[in-house]
């Protein structure tokens, strides 16, 4: 079993380079389906999701090759409309083959996701919108079986901005016959990314970063070349890892306009950052002040922000209410920090978190990508050693995390 060994580390000083948005290069690698031919994107970070979806596509008899940071997908005339339990249960992004599975060769067969345990996903919003394009599903043995003769342009409104539906949506309705609405879009930058990609590839998008999504169907696309946008996420842990430990961080590649509410409530804690054309450099020089935090849909503060938010406001000064308005059952790790020394009081969606001077190092679990990471956060500003488990999760979203953190200043090591 892997590990993070982790010494609690002084300021922090030096540059990271951000790698590509996960959450974006896996959803473009789906949609890499719709177009018959050579695929190129740049910037994909190396990371164990992007390896299961390059096996996944392999699966379905597509050629992918990696050559550094660029993934070549050579898609064939004819695919293999499958996606397996054995890869899908790896990682719940994989439902997002369904979409550009049903658009181009009309059928598909899907096993139930699995991914973080964090609580209930489930995935109807992404058959109903995908039922109101003419496509048809059944169940059995644990898998979804889909079935469109040409999917029609239709108005969708989603009950709530599911990410993983509205990209779904997106990528059927880019070769349906006809117009598509998508009302109540997802607007995260990712899904920006995901469109721009499928505009380059030929599709007819309007409204792209708006919460109403406009698609004109085409009969085909083309492959493309394309470069990801960096991860927000990745950048949001260095710059709470900065907020524990003090010191200045330049982010290479970081960008601003993706991630505004966090770096408001990071500025309202006491973090002073500025921006260039080549990314963000952000300081701390005292220690943090609490808030109260609140996750919502983008534009709001997103959840996979706030494990690095509970992590720092544990050595903050004062007491912060956090809040979990998207997955119920996000608190999890919780249970791990007050093993280190955490004053938290956590129940339902709602958490209050009173910061002490220093956390205690003891040895811990990460339970899903993003609790690891901030579990290694917090042992950055904790006394003595930890010992973090399970580091493979933390894997599934991070290209060398403790490489990276140890190029600037921090005690981490992998054994």
């Amino acid at each position: 079993m892997e590990k993070f060994l982790v010494q609690g580390s002084g300021p922090l000083n030096g540059e990271i380079r951000i790698g590509g948005a996960k959450n974006s290069a896996l959803k473009l690698m789906a949609a890499s389906l719709l177009a018959e031919g050579s695929t190129s994107l740049n910037n994909v970070p190396e990371i164990t999701d992007v390896a299961i979806m390059m096996e996944l596509l392999e699966a379905m008899g597509v050629r992918v090759q990696r050559v550094g940071q660029r993934i070549e997908i050579d898609v064939p005339d004819e695919i293999e409309p499958v996606a397996p339990y054995s890869l899908v249960e790896r990682m719940r992004a994989s439902i997002v083959v369904l979409g550009p599975l049903l658009s181009r060769i009309g059928r598909a067969k899907v096993a139930l996701p699995g991914g973080d345990d964090f609580g209930s996903r489930p995935i109807d919003m992404h058959l109903q919108g995908l039922e109101q394009l003419g496509a048809e599903f059944s169940y059995e043995h644990g898998d979804i079986n889909g079935r469109a003769d040409q999917l029609v342009g239709a108005e969708v409104f989603l009950e709530f901005p599911s990410v993983g539906a509205t990209e779904n949506l997106l990528m059927a309705a880019v070769l349906a016959d006809g117009t598509t609405v998508i009302e109540n879009a997802a607007r995260e930058p990712e899904i920006s990314d995901l469109a721009n990609f499928l505009s380059k590839m030929g599709a007819v998008i309007e409204g792209i970063g708006t919460s109403r999504l406009t698609i004109e169907g085409v009969p085909a696309l083309h492959p493309v070349s394309y470069e990801v946008i960096p991860d927000r996420i990745e950048a949001a842990t260095y710059l709470a890892a900065l907020g524990v430990c003090g010191g200045e961080l330049r982010l290479i590649g970081a960008r601003s306009d993706h991630m505004e509410m966090l770096l408001r409530k990071l500025e309202e804690m006491g973090m002073e950052w500025s921006e260039d054309e080549d990314g963000l450099t952000a300081r701390v020089l005292e220690r943090l002040q609490s808030v109260d935090v609140s996750t919502l849909p983008y534009p709001g503060l997103a959840t996979d922000y706030k494990p690095f938010l509970v992590a720092a406001l544990c050595v903050s000064q004062g007491a912060g209410m956090v809040t979990e308005n998207i997955f119920a059952g996000r608190f999890r790790y919780i249970d791990e920090l007050v093993r280190m020394g955490a004053e938290i009081r956590a129940e339902g969606r709602h958490a209050v978190v009173r910061g002490v001077k220093r956390l205690s190092g003891a040895p811990v679990r990460a339970h899903d990508i993003r609790a690891g990471a901030a579990l290694v956060v917090a042992a950055l500003a904790a006394d003595g050693e930890t010992v973090i488990s399970d580091a493979h999760h933390v894997d599934r979203g991070y290209e060398d995390l403790a490489g990276k953190l140890s190029s600037v200043g921090a005690q981490v090591t992998r054994i």
